[in-house]
């Protein structure tokens, strides 16, 4: 996947229970969506892959590396009349690398039946709900082999 202009980057880094990493924005000027929680991104670099840049924009904001990033959608959104594409992905968090929060607020990881005391932008819980469905394929898919597989000597 390649770069396109006015292009932003995010992750949504989930832990088993389902409970997904947000990150309170600044409440500062220049600053779109001020005090809103979201998931952490930001935009890419010329010549950047969406990939490249949703790693560096997540570990630049958290201080954890994305080990194994899946690709989700790509969406137009506007916020104060700035107009750019949104490329989501999604990826599970291996419980041992520290988060610390580098940008922002604070960093949490919320539970999905918290997330509208949370999320004030709809899109985000339902992306939330997409990636849920995808993690739990996956897990259903990663038993299936491990089934097939018979047990381990």
């Amino acid at each position: 996947m390649q770069e396109s202009q006015n292009c932003v980057s995010a992750v949504y880094l989930l832990q088993q229970d389902g409970s997904v990493l947000l990150q309170l924005r600044d409440d500062k000027p220049g600053v779109r969506r001020p005090g809103h929680w979201v998931v952490p991104g930001g935009h890419c670099n010329p010549g950047e892959t969406l990939e490249a840049c949703a790693n560096r924009e997540f570990e630049e904001e958290t201080g954890y590396r994305c080990l194994f990033l899946r690709f989700l959608l790509s969406l137009d959104d506007e916020v104060d009349d700035y107009r750019y594409r949104l490329h989501v992905f999604w990826t599970i968090y291996d419980g041992q690398q520290p988060i610390t929060c580098l940008e922002g607020q604070a960093l949490r990881f919320v539970k999905r039946e918290e997330a509208g005391e949370y999320l004030k932008v709809n899109y985000l819980i339902h992306y939330w709900d997409l990636v849920l469905e995808k993690m739990n394929q996956e897990l259903v898919k990663t038993r299936s082999l491990d089934y097939q597989r018979g047990p381990k000597p």
